[in-house]
């Protein structure tokens, strides 16, 4: 009988398991069906983005149980980065043909970006945020704010506050073609890009000791630091990768877009944490599956000609989760602290 009883556990938790992944195989298989596999890559693209832009929201969350809301402006400003490092260090105009001179322009662009956007992020965690990690939890949100004004203005000061062209490294005119539709290689180049960044963070999470001290400070973070973990150090290193994905997600909206402006950080930061509550805040796989979700459901609305009512369906859906499922999609890795 105890053999039958663990059994059926064990076959319990691989369908479990199992579930998840159906869901998902589902999903996307109806949504290519409906939509076709143009909309389809479109939606992909989109959702890539956001997905980069909210695993910076629900890792802050996650450690700290801040909303970061200048992390969308963080975004804004490392696409205006990738733009100075395209443009102005490396001389770029438009499309490389040569696939090497390409491949060369795009990894320094990933590398220099990034590694910007992480010590900005690095530099508000100490300035902005920690004075106030003791303080009510009224204050880091405020100072969240601020903190988000100061970046929109910054970028208005320096550059402006009109749209400012960004080299597409990636000819736009590269395509393939896939059952009669016309993919171009750019929105395979940022949906494959994006994976290989969520993948690398999974990893870097779960297989790490740098991930483990993580995993453990977002439970409790007095017990961590009884057992040994750099408090200090733990959060700032979350600054750090959350604002450099933040960047490769600024560098993925100008190659795919070709333009940027000082007011995306907003409408996409608000998008990308509506994305880390609807997939579960605190849950990085979580945060990803609700982008994808929200990128899904825009494109489809703007193919069935509903297109302006994209943000109200998002919105709605988001109220749903909160009143009926208020964990999200995933739930929340994070625990309760005292």
């Amino acid at each position: 009988m105890a053999t039958a009883s663990v059994t059926s556990r064990s076959t319990g938790r691989t369908l479990g398991a199992l579930r998840l992944p159906t869901i998902i195989a589902a999903f996307l298989a109806i949504t290519l069906g409906v939509l076709g596999i143009d909309q389809f890559v479109n939606a992909m693209t989109l959702g890539a983005i956001y997905a980069l832009v909210a695993l910076g929201y629900t890792m802050v969350y996650g450690i700290i149980e801040l909303i970061n809301f200048a992390h969308g402006d963080v975004f804004m400003v490392g696409s205006f980065v990738a733009m100075l490092i395209s443009s102005r260090l490396l001389g770029n105009v438009g499309g490389i043909t040569s696939v090497p001179l390409l491949i060369v322009s795009v990894l320094l662009l990933f590398v220099l970006t990034i590694g910007a956007m992480a010590l900005v992020g690095a530099l508000i965690e100490r300035l902005a945020y920690r004075p106030l990690r003791r303080a009510p939890k009224l204050a880091p949100l405020i100072t969240a704010i601020g903190v988000s004004f100061i970046l929109q203005n910054i970028i208005q000061f320096f550059i402006g506050p009109t749209f400012t062209k960004v080299p597409q490294l990636v000819p736009v005119e590269w395509a393939i073609e896939i059952s009669g539709a016309r993919v171009p290689l750019l929105n395979l180049f940022v949906i494959a890009t994006s994976i290989i960044l969520m993948i690398g963070l999974q990893l870097f999470i779960s297989r790490t000791r740098t991930g483990r001290a993580m995993r453990t400070t977002s439970m409790d973070r007095d017990a961590s630091s009884l057992m040994g973990v750099d408090i200090n150090r733990t959060i700032m290193i979350t600054f750090l990768i959350g604002s450099g994905l933040a960047g490769a997600a600024g560098v993925v909206h100008g190659l795919y877009y070709g333009n940027t402006n000082s007011s995306i950080g907003f409408e996409s930061g608000l998008k990308a944490f509506t994305a880390a509550v609807l997939g579960g805040i605190g849950n990085t796989a979580g945060a990803a599956l609700g982008g994808f979700l929200i990128a899904f459901v825009e494109v489809g609305a703007s193919a069935f000609g509903v297109g302006r009512w994209g943000g109200a369906i998002v919105f709605s859906l988001l109220v749903i989760f909160l009143v009926f499922r208020p964990t999200g999609l995933l739930g929340s890795h994070s625990g309760d602290r005292a």
